[in-house]
């Protein structure tokens, strides 16, 4: 019941922050809305579970995912917010941001997401978080392709160097 009322309410949330987004689907803000729905749905669906047997192996490597989880939004966002100077809407960046972790990534806040959404999979994993965590996975994924389209037309040529100098999510990697 508890999880019912918690996933209701921050849907309310979500729902309020992302209903603009929600009326054009080719908008990065539109599978979004998804990513957090199906993260708070495993959240919600796990609650029971967070804390259960603290020293197994998939507690600690969830937490550890946590940890990493909150240090790459908390240092991302800051310096998003800085140097991405947005003007009122923090979607609405007026500079490229490519120094820190952005060197090396082009969407840290989505890796976070990728990581929290990863951590609350390893809280109970079975065929309900299976396919939250996958649908989880394909909306983080949509959500930064149609993010790039959006800031390919904003920036231009310095975004198209940008993306063949940095990895989408895993520095080095992918």
């Amino acid at each position: 019941m508890i999880q019912a009322l918690i996933f209701s309410f921050v849907s309310i949330f979500i729902l309020k922050l992302s209903w603009t987004s929600l009326k054009n689907p080719r908008s990065h803000g539109f599978f979004r809305f998804f990513a957090f729905e199906s993260i708070l749905m495993m959240v919600c669906y796990d609650l029971a579970v967070w804390f259960k047997n603290p020293l197994s192996i998939y507690q600690l490597i969830s937490w550890i995912l946590f940890i990493f989880s909150v240090a790459v939004v908390t240092y991302s966002f800051l310096l998003f917010k800085r140097i991405g100077r947005p003007s009122g809407n923090i979607e609405n960046t007026t500079s490229l941001v490519q120094t820190g972790i952005y060197r090396y990534v082009r969407h840290p806040l989505y890796l976070s997401l990728i990581l929290g959404s990863a951590g609350v999979f390893l809280k109970q994993i079975d065929l309900f978080t299976t396919i939250l965590f996958g649908i989880s996975l394909i909306s983080i994924y949509l959500t930064a392709k149609f993010e790039e389209a959006e800031n390919q037309l904003k920036f231009g040529v310095n975004y198209t160097q940008y993306i063949q100098k940095t990895k989408m999510f895993i520095p080095f990697i992918f």
